[in-house]
């Protein structure tokens, strides 16, 4: 290995250990000098509007009561709250509401999507027949004013002379 080949190595190895080393302590101070504090139990809620925004709790206005949202379920079970009054990110919209505009928005992108690849293909196969009747014209075109040779028998171009 040649010498400047070996300084060259030797700057990026010693580049490396610095940059991780400075990495290593940037977290080590950020870790001492940041503290959490302890989240707020979502029965300490006492409003709608106090609950909602906090995506680990739901309000139920049956109840007037703010819980935790149930994870281990996609949706609220009625027993815990009927879905027409759990509310949960905002207090104007239910589960009910939130579930026909989810719907809504999935089956119109769905449709779109359905419908933009059927026209798709539809006009690629107008596009291949046109073009296709395009030639035929034009090869017609061709052999009428003798531009083409009538490829009909082996013999039409001595026919000529």
């Amino acid at each position: 290995m040649s010498l400047s080949k070996k300084e060259g190595h030797r700057t990026l190895t010693s580049s490396l250990v610095l940059g991780a080393f400075m990495l290593f302590v940037s977290f080590v101070s950020r870790g001492e000098c940041q503290t959490t504090p302890p989240p707020t139990p979502c029965s300490s809620y006492k409003s709608c509007d106090q609950c909602a925004p906090n995506t680990k709790c739901l309000w139920c206005f049956t109840t007037n009561n703010c819980t935790d949202y149930p994870v281990s379920w996609l949706l609220p079970p009625p027993s815990l709250c009927p879905l027409s009054q759990a509310r949960w990110g905002m207090c104007w919209l239910n589960f009910e509401g939130l579930i026909i505009a989810l719907a809504v928005l999935g089956g119109t992108a769905l449709v779109s999507i359905v419908v933009c690849c059927c026209c798709c293909c539809c006009c690629c196969k107008k596009r291949s027949v046109r073009n296709v009747e395009r030639k035929a014209r034009h090869d017609q075109i061709r052999k009428k004013y003798g531009l083409m040779s009538d490829s009909d028998h082996p013999y039409s171009k001595f026919e000529n002379e």
